[in-house]
């Protein structure tokens, strides 16, 4: 019974069927936008093995830690009353 499971009348009969759920303006559409995916898809999968190809092989030239930003004193904060109340030092008219 199934041993011919998949014949070429079973492909033109799924494909009749798709062109009448999806109408034939929107296939187009679909497959362009499944052919952007999958470029995508592959670039992004490249990129990922390139990375971890590049990444193990190389060392980083220094150990050192990088310098940690400076502190900001109490004194450097303001509060937003005392910016509200300062005057701009000069004026444009």
């Amino acid at each position: 019974m199934l041993r011919n499971g998949l014949e070429p009348w079973h492909l033109i009969v799924v494909a009749i069927v798709v062109i009448v759920l999806f109408g034939s303006k929107k296939l187009p559409e679909a497959a362009r936008g499944l052919g952007k995916s999958m470029r995508i898809l592959k670039s992004e999968a490249r990129a990922m093995k390139n990375d971890d190809g590049s990444s193990a092989g190389s060392a980083p030239a220094s150990s050192a830690t990088p310098a940690a930003p400076e502190a900001i004193t109490p004194s450097e904060v303001r509060t937003s009353a005392e910016t509200a109340t300062e005057q701009p030092a000069s004026t444009v008219k």
